[in-house]
């Protein structure tokens, strides 16, 4: 555990953008036993967004309506470039949110998502100096930003506005030093301006808990019982400065297993380490589609193409060789919203926090998948 701002928090943050389903909505009697399992192993840490849906409306049934007020942490988030057409649009999401949760103050909130083409917005819009009024008002105890673009403008923002009480980070051992996703650039800039951080990300969508099978054997050689999944996270947790590690848990069981192993929280030791630098290695040969599954590139795409779901298929052959497998997941995709149906306008491309050529991914999977 660390001590951040006055509040002791356990290393492991219940992300809320991937909670359970049931028809088609969530499976609040599900996420109601993750949250006490949760609540139960001492951890307090939740972090939804304007932008997940039900989300904040879901954990205020799980969560907001059953525990006392002091006895959680809630992390929400603004987004000022979706679902935002304007200035009062952008602002009234602070209100909304605490309509929908009924958290009465957050005690964490971010300005979201900010990337190159859209972290201007936050100042167009004045959200800056919204969010700190906020704070003054006590409805906001501390405040930051979600960050998804390269050191450089990150710095930038942080000598600019050093008032900022933290920054939530993309790091997972796999894009450590990725050139595009820059965990490590941005982890040491963050350090150098003495900010504290929230890890988002730490299994990669989920992509780390299924590794390629050289990675997992790796893994399963040193530690037989402890899962791919709890690498990566412990990865995360074993950096200095981090406040929480989310992890984005969609199942009872996924919460169960983080828990064995962070209930406890030891950092990676020197063996682990090295370890962690062979599946590196490993990784960086990797052929995968480095999508985590943000649904983003979603929104607002004029062909309604469930682009996650293509690259989760050719990610099977990509990655594991199970040639079969991926053409059976991309055949459950509804004809006329499959990759050949993409008419290449970007504006994926634009959303994409991870800047990922989907259009030309896309292709890839077409002359890979399609008959």
């Amino acid at each position: 555990m660390s001590d951040y701002f006055g509040k002791e928090i356990p290393k492991l943050g219940f992300g809320l953008m991937r909670l359970p389903k049931k028809g088609l909505g969530t499976d609040i009697e599900q996420v109601k036993k993750m949250v006490d399992l949760f609540m139960e192993a001492g951890f307090t840490y939740f972090d939804t967004a304007f932008v997940y849906g039900s989300s904040e409306k879901d954990i205020k049934k799980a969560l907001v309506d059953r525990y006392p007020r002091d006895s959680y942490t809630l992390a929400t988030k603004l987004n000022a470039f979706m679902m935002a057409p304007n200035e009062k649009a952008a602002k009234q999401q602070f209100y909304k949110s605490l309509e929908r949760t009924g958290a009465g103050y957050f005690d964490y909130y971010l300005m979201h998502a900010f990337m190159e083409n859209n972290y201007t917005k936050y100042d167009k819009y004045h959200i800056w100096d919204f969010v700190k009024e906020r704070k003054s008002e006590g409805l906001i105890k501390y405040f930051g930003f979600s960050y998804h673009a390269g050191p450089q403008l990150l710095d930038r923002l942080l000598t600019e506005h050093p008032e900022v009480d933290f920054i939530q980070l993309q790091i997972n051992y796999a894009d450590w030093n990725n050139s595009s996703v820059a965990s490590r650039a941005n982890y040491e800039v963050a350090r150098k301006h003495g900010k504290s951080i929230v890890i988002m990300e730490p299994v990669k969508g989920g992509k780390l808990a299924n590794p390629p099978e050289e990675v997992k054997r790796l893994f399963r050689e040193y530690a037989p019982d402890m899962s791919p999944a709890s690498w990566a996270i412990r990865f995360a947790a074993s950096l200095d400065g981090i406040i929480t590690v989310l992890s984005g848990m969609s199942s009872v069981e996924q919460m169960e297993d983080n828990l064995s192993y962070m209930r406890n929280f030891k950092p990676l030791n020197d063996d682990e380490q090295a370890i962690i630098r062979r599946a590196q290695r490993i990784l960086g040969h990797s052929t995968e589609i480095p999508c985590t599954a943000c649904h983003y590139c979603t929104d607002g795409c004029p062909k309604q193409i469930p682009i996650p779901d293509i690259f989760t298929a050719a990610n099977k052959q990509l990655g594991n060789g199970q040639m079969a497998e991926a053409r059976e997941s991309y055949m459950k995709i509804e004809a006329g919203h499959r990759a050949p149906d993409c008419i290449g306008c970007g504006q994926c491309e634009r959303a994409c926090p991870q800047h990922l050529k989907i259009v030309d991914y896309l292709k890839q999977c077409a002359d890979m998948l399609e008959e």
